[in-house]
């Protein structure tokens, strides 16, 4: 077992922990709701540190991250484990394992693997990141010293002490809101009694200069309503600004929510048309290949900048400062040299 980060030990044993937004108190003896941080005899443990359930190369684009570094390979990192327990969730079988399982992966080799297939960055993703933090922590630290960077994919409920401790290290962030980030859908379908914290832990991000895109589950009938959507659009274009990029996922039935069918497309669109007029700049259209609503369309001429397939980006026109080629706007997206004008 390896100590854990991020906790404080109480009296008769108990410690609290203080890196998800839950704040569990845990008595000797005990895991938190996470399943995967033990408390034995008043020191808190991490149980899946080095214990790699996934170690993959990803397209940047799968994250999603499509205005961070384009058509990069990143090595995807995860354990198993979560602190939500969707009932939708298409990765259960390792974010809600209450076995520790993985391969055992040192932080050094997770780094080599990376390197071997060519990946410029790692991502922290399938599971959640925050609950094997120690693990993504190190890693992160090592990447950096190596030269590539760094990427969470989230349900964003960390607590602000994780967000400073990881900050130095993250470079980039997907923070996942489900059924346009609507409380009573996250009371019912999630178990998450507020949404406050991911809302702080988004502002903490951004005051820390983490590149933010946002991604929004949209279920069918029970996660669907538009004014929820508009008030999230809302509340990025604010507090975010209006070229954070959201993209707007279609849902599928999974795990106990087979009873539904997949969102349709049109209910897609109309709440990427609401996230536009609330303000937002670059809004577009996931789980749907083929799509024109996954391409980068200029925000002030019209022109086409960025074509996706899926999750591959096949064309980029921008100029090599990152500009629209027709109007001059700068876009706000980091290129890399993977994303070089292939026009």
């Amino acid at each position: 077992m390896h100590e854990a980060m991020l906790y404080s030990k109480r009296d008769d044993n108990k410690v609290s922990c203080h890196l998800c937004a839950r704040r569990c108190t845990i008595n000797e003896g005990k895991l938190g709701y996470c399943q995967v941080r033990k408390n034995t005899q008043g020191t808190l443990h991490t149980l899946v540190y080095g214990k790699a359930c996934s170690a993959n190369p990803d397209p940047i684009e799968k994250k999603p991250l499509w205005h961070f570094r384009p058509g990069s390979l990143v090595m995807s990192v995860a354990t198993v484990g979560c602190n939500f327990r969707c009932q939708f969730c298409q990765n259960w079988q390792i974010s809600h394992e209450r076995e520790i399982v993985g391969r055992a992966l040192s932080p050094e080799k997770i780094i080599d693997l990376a390197f071997q297939t060519g990946c410029s960055g790692i991502s922290y993703t399938y599971s959640e990141p925050t609950i094997f933090f120690e693990y993504a922590y190190d890693i992160a630290k090592i990447a950096h010293e190596k030269g590539l960077f760094n990427t969470f994919v989230t349900n964003g409920y960390l607590t602000p002490e994780a967000i400073e401790t990881i900050a130095p290290y993250l470079d980039a962030a997907t923070v996942d809101f489900k059924g346009n980030g609507n409380p009573s859908f996250y009371k019912k379908y999630c178990n998450v009694s507020s949404v406050n914290p991911i809302y702080d832990a988004l502002k903490a991000m951004k005051a820390a200069g983490i590149h933010i895109e946002l991604t929004n589950l949209v279920v069918t009938d029970v996660g669907d309503d538009i004014q929820d959507a508009k008030n999230l659009a809302q509340w990025i274009v604010t507090e975010l600004g209006e070229e954070t990029p959201l993209h707007l996922l279609r849902f599928y039935p999974h795990h106990k929510m087979r009873n539904l069918p997949p969102t349709p497309i049109k209910t897609l669109e109309e709440s990427a048309s609401a996230s536009t007029r609330a303000g937002l700049k670059y809004v577009y259209l996931g789980n749907v290949p083929g799509h024109q609503g996954a391409n980068t369309i200029c925000a002030n001429c019209g022109a086409l900048l960025i074509e996706r397939l899926g999750v591959h980006t096949t064309s980029v026109r921008l100029t090599r400062q990152g500009h629209c080629p027709s109007c001059n706007l700068p876009i706000p997206i980091v290129l890399s040299k993977e994303s070089s004008n292939s026009d």
